[in-house]
């Protein structure tokens, strides 16, 4: 499985430690950034990943910043993305099982790295249970394209309007 991993600095320790326990796994993995403590802002790493992630180039995701919210948060805006906030067990498999979760979201302030590394494991197990858990996710896509359609059509109504 190809996973990519981003975090700001708020998470830059507990990515490394992530990113090696999932290669000593045998996972590929591709660290998208950041590379240091020192400080950066986070949307950019985050849209980073996601990007990826939603355009099927790695199967699944890892982002984590100071609390693991702004990730959640930037990771979320792009279309096909379902990051989800772990913090337990239970969190980490019904992200899966119920939300079909691509990437896996941790707080670099309160996540140990090997509570993180066993929430993951759990994550990177556990299967997409559909059922009625898929109606909710063809839901999700469809308030997607819907959102999508009308961003298209406000892009053509200003640009007839800069003609005029």
């Amino acid at each position: 499985m190809k996973i990519a991993i981003g975090a700001d600095h708020g998470g830059y320790k507990l990515k490394r430690s992530i990113a090696r326990f999932l290669k000593d796994k045998g996972y590929y993995v591709k660290d998208f950034g950041t590379y240091s403590k020192t400080r950066c802002d986070y949307p950019p790493i985050g849209y980073r990943v996601a990007s990826q992630v939603a355009k099927g180039v790695f199967e699944r995701g890892i982002l984590i910043c100071k609390s693991g919210l702004g990730m959640s948060i930037v990771s979320n805006k792009i279309r096909g993305v379902r990051a989800a906030l772990i913090s337990d067990a239970r969190s980490a498999r019904s992200s899966r099982e119920h939300n079909n979760a691509n990437i896996a979201v941790f707080s670099g302030d309160v996540m140990s790295p090997q509570k993180a590394c066993t929430m993951l494991t759990i994550w990177l197990n556990t299967d997409f249970l559909g059922g009625r858990h898929a109606r909710r996710i063809r839901q999700i896509s469809g308030i997607e394209k819907k959102i999508a359609r009308k961003r298209w059509s406000l892009r053509r109504e200003n640009a007839n309007v800069q003609k005029t």
